[in-house]
């Protein structure tokens, strides 16, 4: 008996795969990106990236998401087109000038170490914050935990406590790519641009 609840244009989907199927555009649509380094997550990438790319690229089309494929951080993204997309998430003010901050140290770290993952600590995107943003107050590091929570919920960072870390500005960040995708700049110049935006302006 065919299942009333999958689509009929995929009806070549093997039964056993679409459970699979199912949880990676969850994922996707949900949130955005699919962790494939480890657990279920990697076997759903691998599924995903050997076997369903065109089936998910074409599902994925109609609501203005693009999908990448990323093998070097194991991780797919449906990352939002501009000109067509209508679920591009709307980031409060404070959530954006984090991510202009982030995506400026993910730039600084890439630029001079392209291979290697992209971290820091709280205490360390505090600074960067104050250093790119001089005429703004950061903000206070427990609403900056909640800041970070939510970008960590559309999985465009980690976060990791140390052994025998105390403090929440120990904490380390790991910058996935799947971020500045999120905010495609073409240049560092860009970003400062978009980042001057947000600064006040002097009074006469």
């Amino acid at each position: 008996m065919s299942d009333p609840h999958w689509p009929s244009f995929w009806s070549e989907v093997p039964d056993d795969d679409r459970p699979a199927i199912r949880e990676i555009l969850a994922e996707l649509i949900g949130r955005g990106t699919l962790l494939g380094s480890s657990g279920s997550g990697r076997d759903h990438f691998l599924l995903a990236r050997d076997h369903y790319q065109t089936h998910l690229k074409d599902y994925l089309a109609p609501l203005g998401l693009e999908l990448i494929v990323d093998d070097d951080f194991s991780l797919l993204q449906a990352r939002p087109r501009p000109e067509a997309c209508h679920l591009l998430a709307q980031f409060t003010k404070d959530e954006t000038l984090l991510l202009l901050v982030l995506w400026r140290t993910w730039d600084d770290h890439r630029t001079n170490e392209a291979s290697s993952a992209v971290i820091l600590t709280v205490d360390e995107l505090w600074t960067r914050f104050r250093n790119t943003f001089d005429k703004i107050d950061p903000p206070e590091k427990t609403h900056l935990d909640s800041l970070l929570a939510r970008l960590k919920r559309h999985r465009l960072i980690r976060t990791h406590k140390p052994e025998g870390a105390l403090q929440l500005g120990e904490t380390l960040i790991e910058i996935l790519p799947s971020l500045p995708r999120v905010i495609p700049f073409d240049s560092l110049e860009s970003c400062l641009a978009r980042a001057a935006l947000y600064q006040p302006t002097e009074e006469a």
